[in-house]
């Protein structure tokens, strides 16, 4: 009997894997009205790392706390390289590039293009490029705001990791990229510190709590904060337990004078840091977006960026007047896993990165998914950062737009020619996708 079970089994996922490429070849490309619609929907980026305007010679270190530039390098996948067909055709739309391939002597006149409009636009440059990528809002998620940032259309998100790194970091710092990303989180806690008016750390935790994080989200958010951003899977795994406060304290309170903890010992101060500043978040207003999914660096913990790990912090009862944003929807392994996520109440997410590293059709697998479950909860992003003079933050928006949009598109084409829903429907998921579920969360145009 247990042969035969197999045996049957064994045919019946033959036959599904038989069928699977017909059915995902018969739809390569969008319905044409549907993918103009998506084209024609002015978006709200919900991720970003934009940089400000800058003069000759200036330099902007703010788009980043943890830059992965300086990190060991690593081959970019493929839909990132600059083969990409998609950032010629960003040189094309956004600066009149005549040429159709990317000889050197051709591209070295595109850089000098570029260069003038940046000269002619100046600070209204941010403004000139996310016009031409159809994108009305975009949160920036910067260290601080700069020139060419201002609202409404640019709309800040710090960045909160340092508020949970108060105490000696070596043990905590066990690969060379943890080493140098604890380096930048120090830096920026030491500007907190002093923005707080606090020139000596506090020896209580629950006082550090007081007169250092409750003071930061509070000026954050009064200076147009509508989220705080952790990129806490480059410090550590996203498994925040369940707080051991006394056992907290007593950690914070021996070695917050000199002395190095244990990475356990440290991570439940973290822990404990992590649900205070989430709680505190919610208090004022202000959004927690995650990063979660691949990331930069040959050291990666990718394990620990699954956000199923941060299940004991999304089913935390005193945390659902916070809302938490899954940034990325854990790209490339784990975008499964967030559909179910996003069923609770407090819970979104975006496919920015994901639109820079799957091709549209992959992208576009994961998005039904999402639209298939909550698609109240899914969110457009782009993730476009600085990057070299040729492809900079113009070009890697340009494209991961591009691909966003089509794969939003191609989704909704597949539902609908499924009979999942109606026409109408599907440029309503559209508008709600590429632009309405970000405005209501974050209450924007109100």
């Amino acid at each position: 009997m247990r042969f035969r079970t197999s045996l049957l089994c064994f045919c019946l996922l033959l036959a599904v894997f038989l069928v699977l490429p017909i059915s995902a070849s018969s739809q390569i490309s969008p319905d044409p009205q549907i993918m103009a619609e998506v084209n024609q929907i002015k978006a709200v980026d919900n991720h970003t790392h934009v940089p400000k305007a800058v003069g000759p010679g200036e330099k902007d270190d703010d788009f980043d706390a943890l830059p992965c530039d300086p990190l060991e390098p690593t081959e970019a996948p493929l839909m990132a390289r600059p083969e990409n067909p998609k950032f010629l055709e960003a040189w094309q739309k956004l600066y009149g590039y005549k040429y159709s391939d990317i000889d050197p002597a051709h591209v070295r006149e595109l850089v000098a293009m570029k260069q003038q409009v940046q000269k002619e636009q100046e600070d209204n440059y941010p403004v000139w490029v996310i016009d031409k990528l159809g994108i009305e809002y975009m949160l920036a998620n910067r260290v601080a705001m700069g020139r060419g940032l201002n609202p409404p259309r640019f709309i800040w998100v710090p960045f909160d990791d340092a508020l949970m790194v108060p105490l000696n970091n070596h043990a905590m710092a066990d690969t060379p990229d943890r080493k140098f990303f604890y380096q930048r989180e120090e830096m920026l806690l030491k500007r907190y510190l002093s923005e707080s008016n606090v020139s000596t750390m506090p020896v209580i935790l629950d006082n550090y709590v007081a007169q250092v994080i409750t003071p930061t989200l509070e000026r954050q958010k009064k200076a147009g904060a509508v989220a705080i951003k952790f990129e806490a899977a480059y410090l550590r795994s996203l498994d925040f337990a369940e707080p051991q406060e006394q056992e907290a304290r007593q950690v914070f309170a021996r070695y917050v004078k000199g002395g190095v903890p244990s990475k356990a010992e440290y991570m439940k101060v973290q822990d404990y840091l992590f649900r205070a500043i989430a709680r505190e978040a919610g208090r004022v207003g202000l959004a927690v977006h995650l990063h979660t999914g691949a990331g930069c660096g040959g050291y990666f913990d990718l394990l620990g960026s699954n956000p199923a790990l941060l299940g004991s912090v999304l089913d935390d009862a005193s945390l659902r007047k916070t809302t938490f944003v899954l940034v990325h929807g854990g790209a490339g392994p784990y975008m499964n896993l967030t559909s179910f996520l996003l069923g609770k109440p407090n819970v979104y997410a975006d496919f920015s990165e994901a639109d820079a590293l799957l091709s549209t059709r992959t992208l576009s697998t994961a998005i039904r998914n999402w639209l298939e479950w909550y698609p109240e909860k899914v969110l457009f992003g782009t993730d476009l950062a600085p990057g070299t003079a040729e492809i900079g933050w113009e070009e890697s928006g340009y494209a991961n737009a591009a691909t966003g949009r089509e794969a939003v598109a191609l989704a909704l084409t597949g539902m609908v020619n499924d009979g999942e829903i109606t026409r109408e429907r599907a440029l309503e998921l559209a508008r709600m996708v590429m632009r309405e579920n970000a405005m209501k969360l974050y209450r924007l145009g109100n």
